[in-house]
């Protein structure tokens, strides 16, 4: 299987570094380059990369602000010359942190690692997202790269949207309307006006006031159901 790589660096140099280093790993293509944040996003959304080769400094953002942009996170190995970033990286669960310059033996072993975790293309910006895309998520210094099947459920917060997933929460600069439509309905459902909760991740439901229900997820979450949208649970799931 051919992994399909990005490079995304602002340096003229290390990206023919990273190209030349590229022709001589068997099975991987590199299908383009970018030298910024913005560039870098649409580069993405067009190519959909198996694996992106991520600077982290760039002339109008940085990495991390680059896959907030995302709604769907590819690979990512970062590339970088700044080891302070290592730790941050890790937390996002990046497959690899390479020091600049990099080496080849070590780009080899990371784009092997890209190769176990490639089964398929990532959604397009159309396409509904599916349990097994990842999203990038952060709060504050702290990143994650996170299965939508892993969210338990998504709360309005002001003009923000919290993301609730494996006893973690970070906040979204999305409206939930937005996010909304491009999750699977079948996945995740409006519980009422400001939550979607993750069916899959409800552990019980019980009767509420009102002809409602309330939703216990496998966190231990609480989440009341409307009664507008009690028929339409009800409906789903067969109750």
């Amino acid at each position: 299987m051919t992994v399909r790589v990005l490079i995304v660096d602002d340096t003229r140099l290390a990206r023919l570094e990273l190209r030349t280093l590229l022709r001589d790993i068997p099975d991987v293509e590199c299908v383009g380059e970018a030298d910024d944040v913005p560039p870098a996003q649409a580069a993405i959304e067009r190519l959909q990369p198996d694996a992106v080769l991520l600077d982290i400094q760039m002339p109008s953002g940085t990495g991390f602000d680059l896959l907030e942009r995302l709604d769907v996170a590819p690979c990512v190995i970062f590339t970088t010359a700044y080891d302070q970033y290592a730790l941050r990286g890790f937390e996002a669960n990046a497959l690899d942190y390479l020091l600049k310059p990099v080496q080849a033996d070590r780009l080899a072993a990371a784009l092997q690692k890209a190769r176990a975790v490639t089964r398929e293309p990532v959604a397009s910006a159309r396409e509904l997202l599916r349990a097994d895309d990842q999203v990038f998520l952060r709060d504050g210094e702290r990143c994650w790269f996170v299965q939508l099947a892993h969210i338990s459920r998504i709360e309005v917060d002001g003009n923000y949207a919290t993301v609730h997933f494996r006893g973690e929460k970070a906040m979204l600069g999305r409206s939930l309307a937005t996010l909304e439509g491009r999750l699977d309905p079948a996945v995740f459902f409006r519980a009422n006006r400001n939550t979607l909760v993750n069916l899959r991740l409800v552990q019980a439901i019980d009767l509420s006031v009102g002809e409602g229900y309330t939703l216990t997820m496998r966190d231990g979450a609480e989440v009341e159901v409307s009664r507008r949208q009690a028929r339409e649970l009800r409906e789903r799931l067969a109750l």
